[in-house]
């Protein structure tokens, strides 16, 4: 987040069949094999020593044998992106985008009835928008942009593109533990939302706990990834007083498994070597009544860390280190 056909051969005429001894033969032989065949069925059926046999109906053996094959689980349906580990895609950015739904059934495990929502910052499109982004919104302690388009690494990869690709796989990871999952865009808007309905998404899903999705684009030689927790904020609109311990929680965990996920050290220029960083200046942060907090994955504008923002095996650790800092939070 910155500010700033085969061949064919002609068939063959049909021999003409003359006869000869072998026909002599073969009629004396079928009335001895027909009076055979009667005195078998005679004695076989169900008094006799053997019982009758038959064979599968061609649709019977098809139906076993489509049993027999397992279907593709839900995940494996997937888009693909968040379960594949670090083989699942080249280490080029990319923009592509997995079916747009943002909310599908969840699936059984040790987060059913869990609902988690992930918001991945900014929009690709934001840049297109300007004057739908740059309108003022009340966040409680002032008035701010709805939106920016956030940063980008020297060579071009968009923030929007890096936060969308590490919620997918977010997602998925959050989905296979049993979570709903909701996103706040899935980039199936041409720009936004604001981020005060950001936070109203959070807040009328009654999520058990927000993720804010982001990169920051800091000066080159500032490196490392650190959360934003909510600062205590009751102005207008703005009441953070519930959500600030357990938002807390939900950061410090969220930092202890990125770093073990990722291997990427806490910044070195915000939060005093922590990890953390508390705001009251975030509108997403001010207007949430459930816990959130957002995390800058790394610094976009730092050559070593463009380096790990921009592969897609580092994005599926990121995605990961997020996962199971929800899940740890979630289950106590």
């Amino acid at each position: 987040m910155s500010y700033v056909g085969p061949d064919s051969q002609p068939p063959r005429p049909p021999r003409r069949f003359t006869g000869g001894p072998l026909t002599v033969t073969l009629a004396a032989l079928v009335p001895t094999a027909l009076a055979g065949w009667l005195i078998y069925e005679a004695t076989s059926g169900p008094g006799g020593s053997q019982p009758p046999r038959t064979l599968p109906s061609t649709s019977q053996s098809a139906q076993d044998s489509s049993s027999a094959a397992p279907s593709p689980s839900a995940s494996e349906k997937d888009d693909g992106k968040g379960d594949k580990g670090d083989d699942d895609a080249s280490d080029e950015p990319s923009a592509s985008k997995p079916p747009k739904s943002s909310t599908r059934p969840a699936a059984s495990g040790p987060l059913k009835g869990k609902v988690v929502v992930v918001d991945p910052g900014h929009n690709t499109g934001n840049g297109k928008h300007t004057a739908e982004i740059n309108r003022l919104v009340n966040v409680g302690t002032h008035r701010k942009e709805c939106d920016t388009t956030g940063t980008s690494t020297n060579n071009g990869y968009s923030e929007a593109q890096f936060t969308l690709d590490v919620s997918r796989r977010l997602r998925t990871l959050l989905e296979k533990q049993g979570a709903t999952v909701k996103f706040t865009q899935d980039g199936d808007r041409p720009w936004g939302p604001c981020v005060d309905e950001r936070a109203r998404i959070g807040n009328n899903a009654h999520a058990d706990a927000v993720i804010s999705v982001h990169a920051d684009g800091s000066a080159a030689g500032n490196r490392g990834f650190h959360v934003i927790l909510p600062a205590s904020v009751k102005s207008g609109a703005a009441d953070t007083s519930e959500i600030v311990v357990p938002s807390r929680d939900l950061g410090e965990r969220i930092a202890g498994t990125f770093l073990r996920a990722t291997g990427s050290a806490p910044s070195n220029y915000v939060g005093d070597g922590t990890g953390l960083d508390v705001r009251k200046d975030l509108g997403g942060l001010n207007l949430s009544t459930v816990p959130k907090v957002f995390i800058e994955c790394g610094n976009m504008r730092d050559a070593k860390d463009e380096a790990l923002l921009t592969s897609g095996a580092w994005r599926q650790k990121a995605a990961q280190g997020i996962s199971d800092g929800i899940v740890s939070f979630l289950r106590g």
